[in-house]
C-alpha cells in the first residue's frame, strides 16, 4: 500500500501542476484591460511662398512659439513694387477714358460741329450759285462745256461736305455708343483685375503663421530663390496631439469612441496624462515596423489614435508612449476635430 501511495502521491502532484499550468496559459482574460504602444503625433503644416522670388529676411528661428497671422518670412519686393505703380497708372487711364464716353460731348464740341456744317452749307450755296452763273453763260455759248463740268462737281463735293458736317453734328449731339461704353467699362474691370493681382502678389510676399505652432523647421534662408513647391517651415500646432498604435482584430471589438486612457513615457513615468480613444480605422494594415511588440509583428491590425491633453505641452513629436486602456471610466465626449483623420 505505501508503495502505491509512494507512486500515486507524484503523479497527482504532477497532475496538478500540470492542470495550474494549462488553466494559467488558458484562462480567461478581460480583453478590455489593453495595454497598447505607440507614439506620439500631431498635426503639422509645411509653410512655402506663393510665389517664385528671393528671400529678404527670415524672422523667425526653430522651437520659437507663433501666433496665428505673424509674419515668418519676406520675399524681396524691389521689382513688384513699379508692377503695382504700372497697374494703379493703367487703371486711372481707364477709369478716365469711361468718364469721358459717360460725359458724352462738351457743349464747345457741339458748337464747333454746328458751326462747320453751317460753314458746308454757305459754301454748297455758292458752289451751287457758281454752277448756275456758268450753266447760262454755256447755254449763250460764252463758256466752256469744261467750265460747266467742273462748277458741276464743285457743287456735288460741296454737298457732300454738308452732309459730312451734319453727321458729325448729331454723332457730337449722341455721343458715345452703348458697346463703346460696355467695352470700356471691360477694360477697366481687366485692368482692376490686374491691379489686384499685384496687389495680391506684393501680401503674398510676407509668409503669415496659419495657426498658433511650434517652428519645428526653418529650411531656407535669405538670399535663395523661393517656391510654391519649397518649403521655408514646417510649423507644428499646439493643440491635439495624439498617439499613433495598433490593435489586432482580436482587441479592435472592445475599443469604442470616448474610452479613457492614461498614457505615459520614458520620460514621465510617475506622471500619467489622460486621453481618450479617437480615431479608430475602419481599415486593416499590416503591423508597421515600429510596433515592436512581438505578437503583433505579424498580424493584420487596425490603427488607433488616443488623443491625449497635453496642456504642459511636455509631449514631442514621435516620442514613444505607453497607454493603458480605461473600460470603467465613463466616455470622454470626442469632439469631431479628435475624432478626424488629418
Amino acid at each position: 500500500m505505501s508503495k502505491i501511495l509512494r507512486i500515486l502521491i507524484p503523479l497527482i502532484i504532477i497532475a496538478a501542476l500540470a492542470g495550474g499550468a494549462w488553466w494559467y496559459f488558458h484562462r480567461p482574460t478581460d480583453k478590455d484591460d489593453l495595454t497598447l504602444y505607440g507614439n506620439v503625433d500631431l498635426r503639422q503644416a509645411s509653410l512655402a511662398f506663393n510665389g517664385a522670388e528671393r528671400i529678404a529676411e527670415v524672422l523667425v528661428e526653430e522651437g520659437d512659439m507663433v501666433r496665428k497671422g505673424q509674419v515668418l518670412a519676406r520675399l524681396d519686393t524691389s521689382r513688384l513694387a513699379p508692377q503695382v505703380q504700372q497697374a494703379e497708372a493703367t487703371v486711372a487711364a481707364q477709369q478716365a477714358a469711361l468718364l469721358q464716353l459717360k460725359n458724352g460731348s462738351r457743349p464747345e464740341e457741339i458748337a464747333q460741329s454746328r458751326a462747320n456744317l453751317e460753314s458746308a452749307q454757305a459754301d454748297a450755296l455758292n458752289a451751287k450759285a457758281q454752277f448756275e452763273r456758268i450753266r447760262v453763260l454755256t447755254a449763250n455759248a460764252t463758256s466752256s462745256k469744261q467750265d460747266l463740268d467742273t462748277a458741276k462737281a464743285a457743287a456735288a463735293v460741296a454737298d457732300a461736305k454738308v452732309d459730312v458736317a451734319k453727321s458729325a453734328l448729331d454723332l457730337a449731339i449722341a455721343g458715345p455708343r452703348v458697346e463703346e461704353i460696355s467695352q470700356s467699362e471691360a477694360q477697366l474691370r481687366g485692368s482692376q483685375a490686374q491691379l489686384a493681382l499685384v496687389h495680391q502678389q506684393l501680401v503674398d510676399a510676407a509668409l503669415l503663421a496659419p495657426f498658433d505652432g511650434v517652428v519645428r523647421s526653418r529650411l531656407m534662408e535669405p538670399g535663395e530663390m523661393a517656391a510654391t513647391s519649397k518649403p521655408v517651415f514646417s510649423l507644428a500646432t499646439r493643440g491635439v496631439k495624439w498617439v499613433r498604435t495598433y490593435v489586432s482584430e482580436t482587441n479592435l471589438g472592445h475599443l469604442r469612441s470616448g474610452m479613457r486612457a492614461k498614457i505615459t513615457t520614458d520620460s514621465f513615468p510617475d506622471k500619467p496624462l489622460d486621453g481618450w480613444v479617437g480615431f479608430i480605422s475602419p481599415v486593416a494594415e499590416f503591423t508597421p515596423k515600429t510596433v515592436e511588440t512581438t505578437d503583433l509583428r505579424t498580424s493584420l491590425v487596425y490603427e488607433v489614435r488616443i488623443f491625449v491633453e497635453d496642456t504642459k505641452d511636455v509631449l514631442r513629436l514621435g516620442m514613444p508612449a505607453t497607454v493603458e486602456l480605461l473600460p470603467g471610466e465613463a466616455p470622454h465626449a470626442a469632439t469631431p476635430e479628435a475624432d478626424a483623420k488629418p
